[in-house]
C-alpha cells in the first residue's frame, strides 16, 4: 500500500510536458492542471466525482501581473512563477497546544531578543510590497497575542500596493480585538476550529476556548468580513464524522469552510493513516448535498471551492497531500525568527534578520531574496517523503 500510494503521489507537478494535461496556454503562462484522477485510487466509489469535478486552470503571467506594483524579478522563479503573497509569522507563541501543530511537550521557543522587530517586519514588508507583494497574511504562533498587532496591521496596511491584508489565527481572542484591527485595516480573517463539539476542542488543543472560537466566527461576520474562512484539519478517527455539520454551517452564513488534508510536521507524529484524503472528504459532503458545484478557481488558488445551492457560504478543500497545487503558487514565508522559507514543506531556511542587523541595504536584501526564491523547487516532494524530511513545527513555521 505504501509503496503505491507513494507512487501515485509522487508525481511531478506538471512542468514536465510528457506529465501534464494538454493546455492551450500561451506563451509565457504557468498553469495548476487539478489532477482529480488521483482521487479514485483513494476511493472506490467517487468515478462519477473524478469525472464531473476535474478542471485545468491556466493564467497568464501577464493576467497575474499587478498593475500597480509590478512584479520584479526578485519574485519570480525558475519556473516563472510570480510570489505576489506573503506569510509573516509574528510569533512563534500560541494560547492553545493543538496536537497537528506541536508536540504534546510543547516546543522550544526562539528567544525574543533573537525574534523580528516591529520596525524589521515592517521593513521586510516594504520591500516584498514594493516589489510586487499585493497580499499579506499574519501568521504565527497565535498572532493577536502580539502586543503590538494593531500598530502592525495599520502601518502594513498603508503601504502602497497591498490590496489584501489578511490573518489566520485560532480565534481565542479575535472577538474583542477585532473591531479594532479592522479598523487598522485588516480585511480578511481565517479561523482555525477543527470540531464542532466541545470536549474535542479540549482534547484536541490540549485547552478550553470552543465558545470562544465560535463566538469571533460570528463577531467577524456581524463586522462584515466576507466570507468568513473557517479552517478545519480533517483527521480519520477525530473529526471525519463531523464534515457535513460544518457544511451546514455555510447554510445561512458567509462562511467558507475549508477542509485541510492532515500534513506531516515536526512532532505531530503525522501518520498515513490519519489522513482523510480530499476524494473521501468530497464523495461524504456529495451524498448529502447533491447540489454541490465546483466553481472555477484561480490558478494560485490553494483550494477546490464549491457552492451548495441556498447556501451563503461555501466549501473549499486545501489538497496538499493528495492533490498538491505546486505549480500555481505564489506563496512566500517570513518566518517570526526573520528566516525566509521559500516552500512550507521545504527545509531550506535563509536569514534576513543577520543581514538586517548588520545594517544590509535594500539592494542586498534583495539579492537574498532573489537568490532563495529561483532555487524554488518545482514542487514538494510526495508526502512520504515529507514525512521523513527534517521540518520545523508548524508553530515555528507559521500556520
Amino acid at each position: 500500500m505504501r509503496r503505491y500510494l507513494s507512487k501515485l503521489i509522487h508525481g511531478p507537478v506538471g512542468f514536465n510536458p510528457s506529465n501534464s494535461f494538454p493546455l492551450n496556454c500561451e506563451m509565457g503562462s504557468y498553469c495548476a492542471a487539478r489532477r482529480t484522477n488521483r482521487q479514485a485510487s483513494f476511493s472506490g466509489n467517487n468515478e462519477y466525482a473524478t469525472r464531473a469535478f476535474a478542471t485545468t486552470s491556466c493564467a497568464s503571467l501577464s493576467e497575474d501581473q499587478p498593475k500597480d506594483n509590478p512584479v520584479s524579478d526578485m519574485l519570480v522563479d525558475s519556473f516563472g512563477r510570480l510570489h505576489t503573497y506573503l506569510r509573516i509569522s509574528l510569533t512563534e507563541r500560541c494560547n492553545l497546544r493543538c496536537q497537528y501543530c506541536m508536540p504534546a511537550d510543547g516546543v522550544e521557543l526562539t528567544p525574543s531578543p533573537q525574534l523580528l522587530t516591529k520596525t524589521e517586519i515592517l521593513r521586510c514588508a516594504n520591500l516584498f510590497v514594493s516589489s510586487g507583494v499585493n497580499k499579506i497574511r499574519l501568521t504565527g504562533g497565535e498572532p493577536t497575542i502580539r502586543k503590538d498587532i494593531e500598530d502592525i496591521c495599520l502601518e502594513l496596511s498603508n503601504l502602497k500596493g497591498l490590496k489584501t491584508l489578511s490573518m489566520t489565527t485560532n480565534g481565542i481572542a479575535l472577538a474583542r480585538k477585532l473591531p479594532k484591527l479592522k479598523e487598522c485595516g485588516l480585511n480578511s480573517v481565517n479561523i482555525s476550529l477543527d470540531t464542532l463539539v466541545p470536549a474535542k476542542f479540549e482534547f484536541m488543543t490540549r485547552r478550553k476556548g470552543h465558545e470562544k472560537v465560535m463566538d469571533a466566527i460570528n463577531a467577524s461576520i456581524d463586522l462584515g468580513f466576507n466570507p468568513v474562512k473557517v479552517n478545519c484539519v480533517v483527521m480519520r478517527g477525530f473529526n471525519d464524522d463531523e464534515i457535513c455539520d460544518f457544511v451546514e454551517l455555510t447554510r445561512e452564513k458567509p462562511i467558507d469552510i475549508r477542509f485541510i488534508e492532515f500534513m506531516p510536521f515536526d512532532g505531530n507524529v503525522w501518520n498515513v493513516k490519519k489522513l482523510v484524503p480530499y476524494s473521501e472528504m468530497l464523495d461524504k459532503v456529495m451524498k448529502r448535498f447533491t447540489s454541490l458545484k465546483r466553481v472555477q478557481d484561480h490558478p494560485t488558488d490553494t483550494a477546490k471551492n464549491f457552492t451548495i445551492d441556498g447556501h451563503e457560504g461555501r466549501v473549499s478543500f486545501i489538497t496538499s497531500m493528495t492533490e498538491h497545487f505546486c505549480a500555481g503558487c505564489n506563496r512566500l514565508r517570513l518566518l517570526a525568527d526573520g528566516n525566509f522559507k521559500v516552500c512550507l514543506f521545504g527545509p531550506s531556511e535563509i536569514s534576513l534578520r543577520d543581514p538586517l542587523r548588520r545594517g544590509a541595504e535594500d539592494d542586498e536584501l534583495k539579492e537574498i531574496i532573489g537568490a532563495a526564491v529561483k532555487r524554488k523547487k518545482a514542487s514538494h516532494a510526495g508526502m512520504f517523503d515529507i514525512a521523513k524530511t527534517a521540518n520545523r513545527p508548524m508553530i515555528h513555521i507559521g500556520g
